[in-house]
């Protein structure tokens, strides 16, 4: 196998394309436009592989021959599930709720092979400890608009690094992708990650 192999990202995240691109992966983006409000659940780990599921399903539809990833986060605290914060006082108060304590970050992954016909999710789940910030420094932080477009509020891999004290597992599903789960998957489906990379 080679670098001719189609890989598609589902999702129009920066920092998802930019994490495969770290790991030698140029990746076509085809952001899904699915409708995250059709599912409903109260379990972090189905609400993120059925996200992931859809968005990738929804985009794999549209091609013959292609690996397509797709992907969710959510964060969870005292058992309530968080998604991105709908306005500056969610994001405050989430910040509020958020400082000194840790967070469960839950990451969705949905890979369809359309060379082979099939597909497999998984999920990762990372600790967040995070730090105790002032509040002029939450207000400060939600000003930059940052954590609006973030699910738990916050994106490590920007300002928002400056608030987390330690990370417990996998980083880079804290940002949006766990590469370590994505090597897996792929081996998973018979492939080697090296086959991704261009010449």
């Amino acid at each position: 196998m080679g670098s001719h192999l189609r890989f598609i990202l589902a999702s129009a995240s920066p920092a998802r394309r930019q994490l495969l691109r770290t790991i030698g992966i140029e990746a076509e983006v085809q952001p899904s436009r699915f409708d995250e409000e059709t599912i409903q659940t109260a379990n972090p780990i189905d609400l993120v592989q059925k996200l992931a599921f859809e968005k990738a399903r929804l985009v794999a539809q549209q091609h013959s021959s292609a690996l397509v990833l797709g992907c969710d986060s959510v964060m969870t605290l005292d058992g309530e599930i968080f998604g991105k914060p709908d306005s500056r006082a969610e994001a405050i108060a989430r910040w509020r709720q958020m400082r000194g304590r840790t967070g469960e970050l839950y990451t969705g992954h949905a890979l369809f092979d359309l060379y082979q016909n099939r597909n497999i999710v998984r999920y990762q789940k990372t600790l967040v400890e995070f730090a105790l910030v002032s509040e002029h420094q939450i207000e400060a932080y939600v000003d930059t608009q940052e954590p609006l477009n973030c699910a738990g509020c916050f994106a490590l891999d920007g300002k928002g690094g400056l608030f987390v004290e330690q990370i417990h597992g996998c980083h880079s599903n804290v940002i949006g992708l766990s590469l370590p789960l994505l090597r897996q998957m792929l081996a998973d489906l018979s492939y080697d990650v090296t086959d991704f990379w261009s010449p």
